[in-house]
């Protein structure tokens, strides 16, 4: 009786820690960590007011940072920085979308336009809805005007190459070759989003915010997406008949 009581709460249990299915365990993944990416930024964006002990770290990253500018260093990093600017971003996505239409690969295709573009949205809104200013240096190495909340910088390339490793993932048997495309955007993103406190064109917080926001973005859509390419290929098993499984498996 105690059984049958939770058979049902097993199941879903069950269910949801399967690998197999459209509603799986790759959907609990992702609604978990949209769940902690989310609590993540929230909790960056409440400390967010003057006297906070966030800012005033944030302060004194931004004013060590610029103590210890060198030419070089300052050349570098506004060669790396390029690559998350509009531009550069512009050009990686045209190469990536010219990729996936030779490819004839539309379901990616779609989820990477969507993906990219709702990033560059979400950017503006959260930039308005908080209205915070970049760093005041004296001297500064570049001069941006508009809100710093989350970086622009790090919130496409984080979309970008985490959606790119999410691509190339897929088409690795290992998982030691799937960890490595993942520790090659990493790299990547932390490269640029440090450049971006360098230069001194964001706070620490503002490039961290940004990282949790665009996992936040980036997991959702692709969840949303793989939830339907695994339902539309479960309805499309359903409707074949079994005598069809026999020749074509």
């Amino acid at each position: 009786m105690s059984n049958q009581r939770f058979e049902k709460q097993r199941q879903f249990l069950q269910n949801r820690l399967s690998p197999e299915g459209y509603a799986g365990l790759h959907l609990t993944i992702g609604v978990l960590v949209v769940l902690l990416a989310g609590w993540w930024f929230g909790a960056i964006a409440e400390d967010l007011s003057p006297d906070n002990p966030l800012v005033l770290f944030d302060q004194r990253v931004a004013v060590w940072f610029h103590q210890h500018a060198t030419t070089t260093l300052t050349h570098v990093a506004k060669a790396i920085t390029f690559f998350g600017s509009t531009l550069g971003l512009t050009i990686l996505s045209v190469a990536v979308a010219l990729v996936l239409i030779v490819c004839r690969a539309w379901f990616n295709l779609f989820l990477f336009a969507v993906t990219m573009t709702g990033e560059s949205l979400l950017n503006v809104l959260l930039k308005h809805l908080f209205h915070r200013h970049r760093p005041v240096l004296e001297n500064p190495l570049v001069t941006l005007t508009g809100y710093g909340f989350p970086s622009g910088h790090t919130m496409g390339v984080t979309v970008l190459f985490g959606l790119l490793a999410l691509f190339l993932a897929k088409t690795v048997s290992t998982t030691g070759a799937a960890f490595a495309y993942f520790i090659a955007a990493g790299l990547v993103i932390l490269l640029i989003g440090l450049t971006r406190v360098y230069l001194g064109a964001h706070f620490l917080s503002d490039v961290l915010g940004a990282f949790a926001a665009s996992v936040v973005w980036l997991t959702f859509c692709w969840t949303a997406f793989e939830t339907l390419r695994r339902r539309q290929k479960h309805r499309s098993e359903r409707g074949r008949s079994p005598a069809e499984f026999t020749v074509s498996g």
